[in-house]
C-alpha cells in the first residue's frame, strides 16, 4: 500500500472515507447508522478522537478526524472492528430486513475471501486517509463531505441530512459534538 494511504503523524488532521464490501446501500436504515454514532460517540469520549466533520451516506462513511490521545490507525481499526460486529448483529435480529439474507451472504463470502476475517467482513479493508496540509484542503474535504448528500440527492441543502456534521456549520446542533474548522489553524 502506498505511503500516502497511512496514517503518518498523529498530531494532523486526516480526511478519511472507508465503505461497505461492494458498496451495498447498508445505511438506508436508521438503526445501522445510530451503530456508526455510537461508536463515534465512544471513540470521542474514550479514545479521543476529534470529530471535524462527518457523513455516513448508504453505502460509506467520511470523516474529517483528529486525535488527542490514541493513534488514528487504532481508533480507526477499532472502530471498523467494533461497528462491523455491531452491524453485524443487528442485521441478523432485523425481521423487516427485506436483503438479510442476502446481506449476510456477501459478509461471509467477502470475509472467506479476505484472511483477516474469519466469519465475515463487512467494511472494505482500506480507510485512504489523506493528511489535511492547510485550511483550504480542510475546507474543500469538509465541504465534500457535507455536500456527498446532495449530490446524491438526497436532500437539497447539506444541513438537511440528519447523519452528518453539516447542521452544526448552519448554527445548529447535529448529531455528534464536533470541532468547528473555523476555530482551528492547520
Amino acid at each position: 500500500m502506498s505511503r500516502k494511504y497511512k496514517f503518518t503523524d498523529n498530531d494532523k488532521l486526516y480526511f478519511v472515507s472507508f465503505a461497505v464490501i461492494n458498496w451495498i446501500d447498508l445505511f438506508i436504515r436508521n438503526e445501522y447508522k445510530e451503530v456508526v454514532v455510537k461508536s463515534l460517540e465512544y471513540c470521542q469520549r474514550e479514545k479521543g478522537l476529534e470529530l471535524y466533520g462527518w457523513c455516513i451516506m448508504t453505502s460509506h462513511v467520511h470523516l474529517l478526524i483528529g486525535s488527542v490521545k490514541d493513534p488514528m490507525q487504532n481508533i480507526m481499526r477499532d472502530l471498523k472492528r467494533h461497528t462491523s460486529e455491531e452491524l453485524h448483529k443487528a442485521i441478523q435480529k432485523n425481521n423487516i430486513e427485506s436483503r438479510k439474507e442476502w446481506m449476510l451472504w456477501m459478509m461471509e463470502r467477502a470475509g472467506k475471501k479476505n484472511s483477516n476475517n474469519i466469519n465475515f467482513q463487512l467494511w472494505q479493508q482500506h480507510n485512504h486517509p489523506i493528511e489535511i496540509i492547510n485550511n483550504e484542503m480542510a475546507h474543500q474535504k469538509l465541504q465534500y463531505i457535507h455536500y456527498n448528500p446532495v449530490t446524491a440527492g438526497f436532500v437539497a441543502k447539506p444541513e438537511d441530512w440528519l447523519f452528518s456534521s453539516a447542521i452544526d456549520y448552519y448554527n445548529g446542533k447535529g448529531l455528534l459534538q464536533i470541532i468547528k474548522l473555523d476555530l482551528l489553524v492547520v
